[in-house]
């Protein structure tokens, strides 16, 4: 049987290549010929991390690279530079595509569950969007598998597979993940923590423009670190608590998102602006997107997730209708004098959901749930995410407003706005939560966040623990300057900066020399986690 052969093998690895496990657990580890480095390549984030690479080499003299690659165009860039020569690019398509000769092996799927399961395998399949739910190749709300169950079996195991006999092959010492939002991400991940392979994991520190890295996906690990050594005054960092309380009395001050890019006021989040792309200076985009599209799904269409161009302009109509009919008949009045909760609608699909509180994924729900935890005389205030304005359908707000203590509030309010007149704020693992603890606002949150750590977040698991803990964060709140602080500082001791929007998101693309100026104090980052303190 595979699964015998494998469970052998396993063994047999484990034996051999002890001593090398133990190496690349070692923190101190020098390495006679660099690391060997792998990056998770997410779609365009393809031309940051090949910056990452880059800056690697030149400053720490990394040579060999390995990765894994989502899209055809990525793919095609890294294979015509010259600059970096991977040994190894593994193609998300290689991966999904053995679905369609893989023979289906229940007793091989035992062993990766047995290995890999956490505990089972559905979580794999849950965070991806395209196999779960047919996004990408649909615009959201769209929620059609275009798999069977058996084709979702087949893809998990062809996929583990490869990426075992991948991690096997290129043995690298460390995994720089740019995110977690798949299948094959997501075994990457586990299957190198299995192998003992280094894995490092580039988050948002939710404080203007730092990242910093951890070793787990459920939090921020090395903040959680420094915060515990902090709060238990084992080291004393006073530059870096400076900056921490600049930070909180200019913040308080003017509060400001640390993503401007996903605010009220930088979305369209009315019928005028999500209009304008028919002015004719705007009209000229509109095509070009539209021949783009097009372009990339007959060029790339077989091989990645693209729609397809009448699909594209038919969920396009689709929310311009629901925008064009309008969403005004469901909007509430903020009243400042009324007891109130503050939730904000999340963004999806994406991590904060799938991957850190994927039994929380239905937000009606939920909210239905935080409304009847809810002292008699609270309202409980909704608003909607300015990513996601026109895409939810009408239905959606229909059900909230069945809700009698909901009040949905227009989306041109800004958060800050509501937490000013919130008396507690609920977050399943967003921003908002952050933000209200810096404001000193009690706050509960539903799934994994780093600022659980703090004595005014409290997180419920089980959602008959909410009653509770409301009445708890209500009556007995206690705020913990301190702590807050020594989290602040924490922050900027285990961070960079790095304008990752807009090398990513913004300005996309194969030019290089930005990017690496960019990302070079985050490389730094990563370097002082490897042990490689001498730049040259």
């Amino acid at each position: 049987m595979w699964y015998r052969f494998c469970m052998n093998h396993v063994i047999k690895t484990a034996n051999t290549n002890n001593d090398s496990k133990i190496f690349r657990n070692d923190p101190g580890r020098e390495f006679s010929n660099g690391p060997k480095a792998c990056l998770q390549l997410q779609r365009r984030f393809a031309y940051v991390g090949h910056a990452m690479a880059l800056v690697m080499q030149k400053k720490y003299g990394i040579k060999d690279f390995c990765g894994y690659v989502e899209l055809a165009s990525s793919l095609e860039f890294l294979k015509s530079q010259k600059e970096i020569n991977y040994s190894r690019l593994l193609y998300d398509a290689e991966l999904k595509d053995g679905h369609k000769t893989e023979k289906l092996d229940l007793d091989y799927l035992k062993f990766l569950e047995k290995e890999y399961g956490l505990p089972n395998l559905w979580p794999y399949i849950e965070i991806d969007r395209v196999i779960r739910h047919g996004l990408f190749l649909r615009e959201y709300p769209h929620n059609a598998s275009p798999f069977t169950h058996e084709e979702m079996m087949r893809i998990l195991q062809s996929s583990a597979k490869k990426i075992i006999a991948f991690l096997e092959k290129e043995s690298p010492d460390f995994i720089l993940f740019s995110a977690i939002n798949g299948i094959n991400s997501l075994l990457l991940f586990h299957i190198a923590k299995k192998k003992n392979i280094k894995t490092f994991f580039i988050q948002t520190a939710r404080v203007g423009n730092k990242y910093t890295l951890t070793d787990d996906y459920r939090g921020l690990s090395f903040i959680e670190k420094t915060f515990g050594d902090l709060d238990a005054k084992k080291i004393s960092l006073p530059n870096e608590r400076a900056q921490a309380l600049k930070f909180l009395e200019e913040f308080r001050k003017k509060p400001v998102s640390h993503s401007p890019t996903q605010t009220s006021q930088a979305r369209p989040v009315s019928r005028s602006r999500q209009f304008k792309f028919l002015l004719p200076h705007k009209l000229f985009n509109s095509v070009y997107w539209l021949a783009k599209n097009s372009a990339d799904y007959f060029r790339y269409g077989k091989k990645d997730y693209y729609p397809k161009p009448w699909h594209w302009l038919l969920d396009r109509a689709k929310r311009k209708i629901r925008v064009l009919i309008g969403f005004e008949k469901f909007y509430d009045e903020l009243d400042p004098k009324e007891n109130s909760a503050f939730f904000p609608l999340h963004f999806e699909p994406e991590m904060s959901i799938s991957l850190f509180a994927p039994y929380y994924k239905d937000q009606l729900w939920l909210i239905k749930q935080i409304a009847r935890s809810l002292p008699i005389n609270y309202k409980l205030y909704v608003k909607e995410h300015p990513v996601m304005f026109g895409y939810r359908p009408r239905s959606f707000y229909r059900e909230l407003k069945k809700i009698t203590n909901v009040k949905l509030l227009k989306p041109t309010l800004t958060s800050f706005e509501l937490l000013n007149c919130a008396k507690i704020v609920f977050s399943i693992s967003g921003t908002a939560a952050w933000e209200g603890a810096l404001l000193k606002k009690p706050a509960v949150i539903f799934g994994d966040a780093f600022f659980s750590v703090l004595p005014m977040v409290k997180i419920c698991r089980a959602i008959t623990d909410l009653p509770y803990l409301i009445k708890e964060q209500l009556e007995k709140f206690k705020y913990d300057e301190e702590a807050l602080v020594n989290l602040l500082t924490a922050i900027f001791g285990e961070s960079a900066d790095m304008d990752l929007i807009k090398i990513w998101d913004i300005e996309g693309g194969a030019n290089m020399e930005g990017k690496e100026k960019e990302v070079s104090s985050f490389v730094d980052l990563l370097a002082s986690k490897l042990g490689l303190n001498k730049p040259f």
